[in-house]
């Protein structure tokens, strides 16, 4: 119910988002650590009018939300790490032919099937497109339920407002986790929604079409050119947490469920007097470039932590190109980080240790 304060794992938190952004259409195939989003749906989306099904695979749920948002509705899948991999080649399909829909990625260990613990492997292929072709997708990183919440609804506005796959980046420890939640109202449906462009039938008008193959002279430029500048003009939208970062002379960048655990031992240390602050990015793209660069101005140094071999850290050397450097850690996935690890490679940052 709205404005009443639940408790609710972050995979519920997600589910809860969609449904009261409006989801309309849920096409799912089951992979752990996400499984409570499919199985929220199936329980409450058709009682609130909307669809669910459970598909023969990743590859055929990704296709059913191609299929449905073309149409104009409000749809969805969600999945792992795996299974997004599966979902590339129609995510591709999705971006060029500018279809509007929302995808959830709750990562686990990998490469290969690896395990169903937490990790942060798939920030490449989340943030540079993942499948084939000249193309990004909007990817948000919530860090708590609440923010699952909340980035789940505004990623049904960004897709439709800028007519994109979105991503939502999370992993085992904000899919599994429990926290208090609260709940806003439901959006009312806008009729007008996609009127311009989705296919409901051609009576009384020119029919349109939604594709991305585009076989005429120079039409695939148009497409590409008409991409990227939508991508550009997504840039004013990147945002971040920021922690102590106005005196910090190092400041600690990570994202997701690992920022919230940094941002313990930022909080930690910081009492015992060291000058240390924290960036976590909530838009993965697009990234904080323009703050950090800000900040490597001023004279901060940089500590990229992540739960991988590293990967964002490549965004946050470019951010500070030329201005500072990033130092990394990244703990490997297969092991379950702890503020305490975290907290001694700040440590050795600040000492100007190697990591």
């Amino acid at each position: 119910m709205a404005d009443e304060r639940i408790f609710v794992k972050g995979n519920e938190a997600v589910a809860m988002g969609a449904m009261d952004a409006g989801l309309k259409a849920y096409f799912g195939y089951p992979i752990t650590p996400q499984n409570e989003i499919p199985e929220f749906m199936s329980a409450n989306l058709p009682a609130a009018g909307g669809a669910f099904v459970q598909a023969e695979s990743e590859i055929a749920a990704v296709n059913m939300v191609l299929g449905a948002a073309a149409t104009g509705v409000r749809a969805m899948t969600s999945s792992s790490s795996p299974g997004i991999s599966l979902m590339q080649e129609s995510i591709s399909y999705m971006a060029g032919s500018e279809t509007p829909c929302v995808i959830v990625n709750m990562m686990r260990g990998g490469p290969g099937l690896g395990d169903i613990n937490t990790a942060q492997g798939d920030y490449h292929q989340s943030v540079r497109g993942g499948g084939h072709g000249d193309y990004r997708t909007p990817c948000l990183a919530p860090a708590s339920c609440q923010e699952a919440y909340d980035l789940t609804r505004e990623a049904f506005d960004w897709a439709f407002t800028h007519r994109t796959p979105v991503l939502i980046v999370g992993d085992a420890i904000l899919g599994q986790m429990k926290e208090p939640l609260l709940r806003a109202a439901p959006r009312p449906a806008d009729p007008d929604e996609g009127s311009d462009w989705r296919l409901e039938g051609a009576k009384g008008r020119e029919r349109r079409i939604v594709r991305s193959l585009f076989l005429a002279d120079g039409a695939l430029a148009k497409v590409n050119a008409r991409l990227r500048d939508k991508y550009r003009a997504l840039e004013p939208l990147a945002r971040a947490e920021t922690v102590f970062t106005e005196d910090a002379d190092l400041v600690v960048v990570a994202f997701g469920s690992i920022g919230r655990i940094v941002k313990s031992a930022v909080r930690k240390l910081r009492a015992e007097g060291h000058k240390v602050g924290l960036v976590r990015p909530i838009t993965l793209y697009p990234f904080p470039s323009a703050l950090l660069r800000g900040l490597a101005a001023s004279g901060k140094r940089f500590l990229t932590v992540e739960h991988n071999l590293g990967q964002m850290v490549d965004d946050v050397r470019l951010a500070v190109c030329g201005l500072a450097e990033s130092d990394f850690f990244g703990e490997l996935a297969g092991n379950i980080p702890t503020p305490d690890l975290f907290e001694d490679a700040i440590r050795r940052a600040l000492a100007g240790g190697s990591q």
